[in-house]
């Protein structure tokens, strides 16, 4: 909140402000302490005293949350080393600490740690040792591997689902096919400091990276997410970005850290090199995605997930290669889930008739849908060539 910031700020304010919608979009997007610290510096005057009242508890609520769930987190950490368990702790409590710098600005749903594919059900045994619970159970050993190879995080729950622990072992689905070296990641692991205590996180470097998965992967539907990569390329001075683009380039994800980087300068001001700006003006898909997260993110809907389509769409786009489109849709299409599981328990010997049950099982989920979109691609394409073709008609150019 730098002296610029602030006059801006305090010029919006003396338009008529909307009050209600300003608070249910902050909510919708994570920002609400944001929201509240910066509006709290403003004019008293500007801000109505119940609305700042009401900002402040949220704040308040907010950083006792994160402060329980970061002990929560200190704790797993210590049972993990203990049992000797590799683990990194990402976003969450860490990002709060090391990007927002007050554990009460950033909103935390989740706890996120990264551990070996190998040590997943030991940490999983642990975590049920001290009272968490999981969706779902393992029928044999054969589900239990097919999870793994097919998914890439098990989630647990304890005090009614209060605390929520995402133990990951890769960063995104399978299917989304970015096959970052998870083992080099401890390599470069740096220190941050949460609660008094030093913990080991990912490098500035692999952060900026894996934000940007994410949010593609969630199609950035969440302003928040856009918030953590202009923060970290604010904070992180530095930054090795030879690195950066040659992983970019090796895993496919170019475009993937393009969205990204664009969002952040175009909705947060952040500033990146000139010649990654260069290149990322370079292409055309970037400004394209760009444009339409944009737009989504303040539509006033009531923030349901996309759709199967949209996001499939969305993901392809998002890809500079071809040979990862083309693995995106046979891993999406032939990896089975719990979902699939979930239609009819069969034995650990007929474990392979799943792979013919899935695409039934999407058919039926997702056919109607499938083809309301195809409809709807039709019917805009025909009014379009219908309104061409009106244009061009004598009528019309007589007028």
């Amino acid at each position: 909140m730098d002296s610029e910031v602030s006059e801006r700020v305090t010029s919006l304010l003396q338009d008529e402000i909307d009050w209600s919608y300003l608070r249910s979009r902050a909510r919708r997007h994570g920002l609400t302490p944001l929201l509240y610290r910066s509006l709290k510096c403003a004019p008293p005057e500007a801000v109505p005293k119940a609305v700042l009242d009401q900002l402040q508890q949220y704040f308040l609520t907010n950083a006792w949350r994160n402060l329980l769930l970061t002990e929560e987190l200190l704790e797993v950490l210590h049972l993990f080393k203990t049992h000797g368990i590799p683990a990194i702790p990402y976003k969450g409590p860490v990002l709060a600490a090391s990007v927002y710098g007050d554990p009460g600005l950033r909103q935390i749903i989740d706890l996120d740690i990264l551990i070996p594919k190998e040590e997943i059900l030991k940490a999983r045994n642990l975590l049920l040792s001290l009272g968490y619970q999981t969706e779902f159970r393992f029928a044999n050993a054969r589900q239990a591997a097919a999870y793994q190879r097919s998914q890439y995080e098990l989630v647990l729950t304890r005090d009614q689902g209060r605390v929520i622990v995402e133990l990951k072992w890769e960063i995104v689905d399978r299917f989304f096919s970015f096959p970052m070296d998870y083992r080099s990641l401890w390599d470069r692991l740096k220190p941050v400091s949460l609660a008094g205590k030093e913990v080991l996180t990912l490098s500035p470097e692999d952060l900026i990276l894996i934000l940007c998965v994410h949010g593609a992967k969630h199609l950035w539907t969440s302003l928040i997410w856009v918030c953590d990569v202009a923060g970290v390329l604010y904070v992180c001075k530095g930054l090795d970005w030879d690195w950066i683009m040659n992983q970019a380039g090796l895993l496919g994800g170019q475009r993937i850290l393009y969205l990204g980087l664009l969002l952040s300068k175009d909705l947060f001001g952040a500033s990146v090199p000139e010649e990654i700006g260069k290149r990322v003006g370079a292409d055309p898909m970037v400004r394209t995605l760009a444009e339409q997260v944009k737009q989504s993110l303040f539509q006033t809907s009531n923030g349901s997930s996309p759709s199967l389509w949209e996001s499939s769409v969305f993901h392809l786009k998002v890809r500079e290669n071809l040979k990862d489109r083309i693995r995106y849709c046979g891993r999406l299409a032939l990896n089975t889930t719990p979902g699939d599981w979930n239609v009819r328990s069969l034995p650990d010997s007929l474990f392979p008739l799943y792979y013919l049950i899935r695409p039934f099982r999407l058919s039926a989920k997702y056919g109607l849908q499938l083809l309301g979109h195809i409809n709807y691609w039709i019917h805009s394409q025909y009014k379009k060539k219908k309104n061409e073709v009106d244009r061009k008609s004598p009528i019309a150019l007589s007028c």
